[in-house]
């Protein structure tokens, strides 16, 4: 069994958040699906960390163990061309057993993007928060 690394990129907007929910739809549940197709056979996959509801994450680490003989660039090429258009896998790589993409973390950086101004957002549409009234910088 090896263990592998990989990098994504989603848009959180049409999903519950990362982790798997019986309910809704998460994008923990697309990568499992699209590895397991991949792979062919069940993949589990941890994350470095979890989103709420229609949050995006970029880059989010994650690692997975297949015994599948595969090389990164079949789970890049096969995850993406299986994937739903709002994932993506940026990279793939194996790791040593000892990886754990969430205890293994040395950092998370979170960006919050808000648009403050009376007109809606057009292009950025569903990827930052638009505020109408006026932000008080002092009290935030």
């Amino acid at each position: 069994m090896k263990r592998w690394a990989a990098g994504i990129d989603y848009l959180g907007t049409a999903y519950s958040g990362w982790q798997f929910q019986n309910q809704a739809p998460s994008v923990q549940q697309e990568v499992e699906r699209v590895l397991s197709a991949v792979a062919d056979h069940p993949i589990k996959v941890i994350a470095a960390g979890r989103t709420d509801a229609g949050v995006h994450a970029y880059n989010q680490v994650i690692h997975f163990d297949s015994a599948a003989p595969r090389e990164p660039r079949a789970w890049l090429l096969g995850g993406n061309s299986l994937l739903a258009r709002d994932i993506s896998l940026r990279w793939a790589q194996s790791v040593d057993s000892s990886f754990n993409a969430r205890r293994s973390a040395t950092a998370r950086r979170y960006r919050y993007v808000m648009l403050n101004r009376r007109t809606r957002p057009g292009l950025l549409e569903g990827r930052l928060a638009w505020v109408v009234p006026p932000l008080d910088a002092q009290a935030m």
